[in-house]
């Protein structure tokens, strides 16, 4: 029986879907193609009709979830709140790839790479919008600073065995970059201060 178009786009949706899932959480080394094929409910001859190989799928499968990434909150606040949240700290196999991915990402090929690049570029941009009447300079550098401060707070809070400190690494992480990046709004750049600055 022949496959549709949309079908076949059905289905290599499919099959991205299920690799992010399982990439996010067992890694990439650990998955194989046949366990995304069946994940998806596919069979495993129906792979290379859409992809060259698994590197290409990670590739693709990070630039996949990256694309349905920015349909959380649009300021800055409520990304806070939902990033750095014990529900999203447990929910490894939805949440954010570059927290999941980003350790295994620097070993696999450029185009893998390249994608985990975008999509980091996206969400500092995304960040820096939601920054509003700061001057731009500024609110790139306070979006870096608070990505990289995010991910790294819902990495360590995944990683450690103590519920208790893995909560307050959450709560206070998200409560210093509010006030932090309320400063910057506010014209005191606590959050962008040079390292002079923050030595005295």
């Amino acid at each position: 029986m022949r496959v549709t178009r949309e079908q076949m786009q059905a289905n290599r949706i499919r099959i991205l879907d299920a690799a992010g899932r399982l990439f996010r959480e067992k890694g990439f080394e650990a998955v194989s193609v046949a366990e995304v094929m069946k994940a998806a409910g596919l069979t495993h001859g129906g792979f290379y009709g859409h992809f060259e190989s698994k590197d290409d799928l990670i590739a693709q499968a990070i630039a996949h979830i990256f694309s349905g990434d920015p349909q959380g909150p649009e300021d800055l606040a409520g990304m806070l709140d939902a990033y750095l949240a014990p529900q999203h700290r447990d929910r490894v196999a939805q949440g954010c790839p570059t927290a999941a991915l980003v350790a295994d990402v620097r070993r696999q090929k450029p185009a893998a790479r390249l994608a985990m690049t975008a999509g980091f570029k996206a969400q500092v941009d995304r960040i820096a919008l939601a920054m509003a009447k700061t001057e731009p300079v500024q609110a790139r550098r306070a979006a870096i600073g608070a990505w990289t401060s995010m991910v790294g707070a819902l990495v360590l809070a995944r990683t450690i065995d103590d519920a208790a400190l893995s909560d307050e690494i959450l709560r206070e992480t998200r409560n210093w970059l509010r006030d932090a990046t309320d400063s910057v709004r506010e014209g005191d750049d606590a959050l962008v201060a040079s390292p002079a600055r923050v030595r005295r």
